[in-house]
C-alpha cells in the first residue's frame, strides 16, 4: 500500500506543484497549456491573485511530493511531509474553492465554466489526496 500511495502521492501533488511554478514564472505557457485563462479573459484582481498565490505554492507545496518520495524510500519522517504537506494541500484547495464560489457570487469574471468544472474537480482531488495522506500520516504515527 506504502508504494502505491507514494507513487500516487507524486503524481497528483506534482501536478498541482509544477502547474503552480509554471503559472508563477511562466504565465504565457500556463494559458497556452490551459491552466489559467487569458489574463484579458478575467477580473485584472482575480488574474493578480492567481498569479500571486501560484509564486507562494511554488516555495510550499514540494512538500507533499516530497512525501511521496520518502513513502516509496520507506523513510518514516515521510509522515512529517505527510502532515505538514496535506496540511498545505488541504488548505491549497480549500481556498481556491471557497474563494472562486465567492467570486463567482460576486459576478466576478473569473474564467469559463469549462474551466472553472476541471479546476473544481482538480482542487477538489488535491483536497482528498491531502486528508488521505493526513489520515495515513496519523494512522502511522500512532502505530509506531
Amino acid at each position: 500500500m506504502s508504494i502505491i500511495w507514494g507513487i500516487i502521492l507524486i503524481i497528483i501533488s506534482s501536478l498541482a506543484y509544477f502547474g503552480q511554478a509554471i503559472t508563477a514564472f511562466r504565465p504565457g505557457m500556463a494559458t497556452r497549456l490551459g491552466l489559467t485563462e487569458p489574463e484579458a479573459d478575467v477580473d485584472p484582481t482575480f488574474y493578480a491573485d492567481v498569479r500571486g498565490e501560484a509564486f507562494w505554492d511554488t516555495a510550499i507545496l514540494w512538500t507533499l511530493p516530497a512525501a511521496g518520495v520518502l513513502l516509496l524510500l520507506d523513510n518514516p519522517i515521510w509522515v512529517y511531509f505527510g502532515l505538514v504537506g496535506g496540511g498545505m494541500y488541504l488548505y491549497f484547495a480549500g481556498r481556491g474553492i471557497v474563494v472562486r464560489r465567492t467570486m463567482q457570487r460576486n459576478a466576478i469574471q473569473i474564467g469559463s465554466a469549462e474551466t472553472l468544472k476541471v479546476g473544481y474537480i482538480f482542487l477538489s482531488i488535491w483536497g482528498l489526496t491531502a486528508i488521505i495522506t493526513i489520515v495515513m500520516a496519523i494512522v502511522a504515527i500512532s502505530n509506531a
